[in-house]
């Protein structure tokens, strides 16, 4: 066989077997495709981009795809204002939805001018660090250790830390996105409703004069609370006030007033927290000596 004739096979087979992909490619895109819903890209657009996870979702995207499915609402993004949730419920013909906007929530209030460090910690700046070596050092073995790994891990930017070393959760900022929750060695963190009001700024599970010897603030399971409460509001449990807010609806600032510590606390709708009549005043604007 001549090289030409060699050259013309070769082009031939060439042919034939580009040829021969070219058809299972298009019959294997006629059989695989997968059609996307055009819209999917039109209501991410909408979204803040966040990937928070605060709807239930991983990201956006996801989310985008759950709506145009009509998995779930528009409102479930908590997020995005109302009314860019409404363009998109308009926009897709369905019904925004109602969900309330959740946040998280410190169980503690024992800053460094009411709580006492009882050892000195060298290390890491770190809370999970901290709280390798006998616990960080706090008095209150349930405190805050103040290093701000929430702060740090907050992408949104919704946590700062006090002058007292206590987390400080902006709500407006706050997407409920769980970080804090995850990194925070002492599970201080949980997410609420903006309805439940009523809050138990504390972890503690000692009793009494002990506890309230680590930290001024602590709850000392006294009762006071869950007696003034309507029956099943507040319960007593491990030395601690435990609200059962699957009752939020009966709860009021009557459970606050006889506190004498300050540790259940009621939130306006604002965020401020106030404190009961009874709550003693801490006026010290210094940290306690450690030791």
């Amino acid at each position: 066989m001549s090289s030409l004739q060699f050259v013309g096979v070769a082009v031939a087979f060439m042919s034939v077997l580009g040829i021969i992909l070219a058809t299972v490619l298009v019959v294997a895109n006629r059989w695989l495709f997968v059609f996307e819903d055009p819209r999917i890209d039109d209501v991410e657009d909408l979204l803040p981009k966040a990937n928070c996870g605060a709807c239930g979702t991983p990201g956006c995207r996801p989310f985008a795809e759950k709506l145009v499915k009509g998995e779930v609402d528009p409102g479930l993004c908590t997020v995005n204002s109302k009314d860019t949730n409404q363009v998109i419920a308009d926009f897709l013909g369905v019904e925004m939805g109602k969900h309330e906007k959740r946040v998280a929530r410190l169980a503690c209030a024992g800053g460094a001018h009411v709580a006492y460090i009882r050892a000195s910690y060298s290390g890491l700046d770190s809370c999970r660090a901290a709280n390798l070596v006998s616990g960080g050092g706090k008095g209150c073995a349930w405190g805050c250790l103040a290093f701000g790994d929430c702060a740090d891990v907050c992408e949104f930017n919704a946590i700062r830390m006090d002058k007292f070393g206590l987390p400080v959760v902006d709500a407006d900022k706050c997407t409920a996105c769980g970080d804090c929750i995850e990194v925070c060695p002492k599970d201080l963190f949980e997410l609420h409703a903006v309805s439940h009001q009523l809050w138990v700024a504390c972890r503690n599970q000692e009793f009494g004069d002990d506890a309230e010897a680590e930290c001024e603030v602590i709850c000392t399971a006294c009762e006071r609370c869950a007696v003034d409460s309507p029956e099943g509001l507040i319960t007593i449990r491990d030395n601690l006030a435990v609200i059962d807010y699957s009752k939020n609806r009966l709860a009021s600032r009557v459970a606050i007033e006889r506190c004498p510590t300050g540790a259940i606390v009621w939130r306006d709708r604002g965020g401020n927290v106030v404190k009961g009549r009874d709550a003693k005043k801490v006026i010290r604007k210094a940290a306690l000596p450690v030791g």
